[in-house]
């Protein structure tokens, strides 16, 4: 039986765009997908005042999640649904409100239904996060390698 997800990335959109465009949590942070390929993507979001916690920067776990979501549309881009099965941040340099964030991911090696991918989130050209995804292809997605 095939997933809700994975019907989606059938339709006449891709399954990154099938995929964004269910994930209301990222949509509702102002999330934007800019671009993306087969292992890529390029996202933008701006840091608004509900982003910020007590010491007036932006708080980690926004960072994590905007990371985490370029990865995902990375980690999608080739057809069967994909998880992540664990992750990893290293802030670099505090974010502010009003600060617009870019991250990008690519794609450094899938092997069998795993992969790995790391993500830079940057504010103009100052790196501002490192993030490091490992995937997981969910058995039953449609496609040959996730068998």
């Amino acid at each position: 039986m095939v997933d809700t997800v994975t019907q989606a990335a059938n339709s006449a959109k891709g399954p990154v765009e099938a995929m964004f465009t269910a994930d209301e949590a990222s949509r509702r942070l102002g999330i934007e997908l800019l671009q993306h390929g087969p292992g890529t993507a390029v996202l933008r979001m701006t840091v608004t005042p509900a982003m910020v916690n007590g010491h007036k920067i932006a708080h980690g776990g926004y960072l994590f999640l905007f990371a985490d979501t370029a990865f995902a549309c990375a980690c999608n881009s080739h057809g069967p649904t994909t998880v992540a099965a664990g992750a990893d941040i290293d802030f670099v340099a505090p974010v502010y409100e009003g600060d617009v964030l870019v991250a990008t991911a690519q794609e450094r090696t899938r092997f069998g239904r795993s992969g790995i991918y790391d993500v830079t989130v940057m504010r103009d050209e100052e790196v501002v996060a490192e993030f490091r995804g490992r995937s997981r292809i969910l058995r039953g997605s449609t496609s040959k390698e996730s068998r």
